[in-house]
C-alpha cells in the first residue's frame, strides 16, 4: 500500500491520513461479484477517470470529464459496450449519468471489469455522493458530498482504491 491508497475499513475509507465515513453496497463485499447483486468487489481497484455535472460544480481536477445530457452507463452483459460510457439514445439497459439527485454530480470511475468487461461480472463501481448516511449502494462506494469533492482534489491516476 502506498500514501495514495484508500483502503476501505469497517469504520470507513482511509485515505490521507484520515477515516472518511462511507457507505457500501447493500450486498456487502464480495469475491464473486455479479450485475445486479449490489456487492462491493474486493479487490484493489485504480483509479481511472473521474465525471462531474459541470452545471452543479466546477471542473474538480484538470484530468475530469463533463457528464453532458444523454451521458449513460451500460449495465447490460448483453451489450458489446458493458461497463462503458455510452450515449443516448442506446437500446440496451443502462444508467444514466446525468441524474435529477445529486448522487453522480462527482463520480470517481474504478477499473472494476474494464476496460475489457466480462459479461454479468459487474458494471459501474464508483465512488459518488451519498444518499445519506449508512444509506447503502447498488455497489459503489458512497460518500458524503463534500468529502468526496475534497477527496477528488486529492488523487490521481496512481491511486487506488483497495477492498479488502
Amino acid at each position: 500500500m502506498t500514501p495514495r491508497d484508500m483502503v476501505l475499513t469497517p469504520r470507513g475509507l482511509r485515505f490521507m491520513g484520515r477515516r472518511w465515513p462511507c457507505a457500501i453496497g447493500r450486498g456487502g463485499v464480495t469475491d464473486a461479484k455479479r450485475e445486479g447483486d449490489g456487492a462491493t468487489p474486493r479487490g484493489v481497484h485504480r483509479i481511472v477517470g473521474l465525471l462531474y455535472r459541470p452545471d452543479r460544480m466546477a471542473r474538480p481536477v484538470d484530468w475530469a470529464v463533463p457528464i453532458r445530457p444523454g451521458d449513460l452507463w451500460s449495465d447490460d452483459p448483453a451489450d458489446p459496450d458493458y461497463n462503458l460510457m455510452v450515449r443516448a439514445p442506446h437500446a440496451y439497459s443502462h444508467e444514466r449519468l446525468r441524474r435529477a439527485d445529486p448522487l453522480y454530480d462527482l463520480v470517481i470511475l474504478t477499473d472494476w471489469n474494464w476496460p475489457r468487461a466480462q459479461p454479468g461480472r459487474g458494471s459501474a463501481i464508483f465512488l459518488h455522493a451519498w444518499r445519506r448516511p449508512g444509506y447503502p449502494t447498488a455497489g459503489c462506494v458512497a460518500l458524503d458530498p463534500r468529502h468526496l469533492r475534497r477527496i477528488a482534489g486529492m488523487i490521481g491516476y496512481e491511486t487506488r482504491l483497495i477492498v479488502p
